[in-house]
């Protein structure tokens, strides 16, 4: 899918009010296509419940094993279980890391596969990997396969940015859920923008 013209989605969000003065206090996003689909899922995993900073530190000790080369899936699979134990990831960790490589690896599951299906086809088709959930796979949708129209309604971030911004109870989470999808269905079809703006708000505050 074409990402639209740079500003087209500065001027659809502005009509919320309330997002527009996160996006005057924001530089303009721009959507990234990355490549290796594989080894950015198995980064969305290593990171999961963790700082930005340990993250980085774990997934920099993760491509040293490779020579700092991104790895193959087969590489991934082929590498022993201690040795990815060793740069600080849990049992479940390895485990979740090895299943994705063996999954993508048994179902053909390239880059170009994965950029020819829909947003809600690559989370069907993602998330039977045991470690993989909805929100690490919308991650995906965002941050490498550069799709446009996401909304991570289960991330904590965008749940206490959205709380500050419109006034919501974070403490009610069915209620909370409800009233973040109804806002956001106005951001369509540029959801994945104002998480962007959403997440650099939290971050600021």
């Amino acid at each position: 899918m074409a990402a639209r013209s740079s500003t087209a989605h500065i001027e659809h969000l502005s009509k919320d009010k309330k997002l527009l003065r996160l996006l005057e206090t924001v530089e303009p996003y721009k959507l990234k296509k990355r490549k290796n689909i594989c080894l950015r899922l198995c980064a969305s995993i290593m990171s999961q419940q963790l700082s930005t900073r340990v993250a980085e530190v774990i997934f920099k000790r993760f491509l040293e094993l490779y020579g700092s080369e991104e790895p193959t899936p087969q590489q991934i699979i082929d590498t022993p279980f201690d040795k990815l134990r060793a740069i600080g990831l849990s049992n479940a960790k390895v485990n979740y890391v090895q299943n994705v490589a063996k999954y993508l690896l048994e179902h053909n599951a390239d880059d170009k596969k994965l950029n020819k299906m829909s947003d809600e086809e690559v989370i069907a088709f993602l998330t039977p990997i045991k470690g993989v959930g909805r929100w690490t796979v919308e991650m995906l949708l965002m941050f490498t396969l550069g799709r446009e129209d996401v909304f991570a309604a289960d991330d904590l971030g965008i749940q206490q940015a959205m709380a500050k911004v419109y006034k919501l109870d974070i403490a009610d989470k069915k209620g909370l859920r409800e009233k973040m999808l109804k806002i956001s269905a106005k951001w369509a079809p540029y959801r994945t923008y104002a998480c962007f703006y959403l997440w650099k708000y939290k971050d600021t505050k």
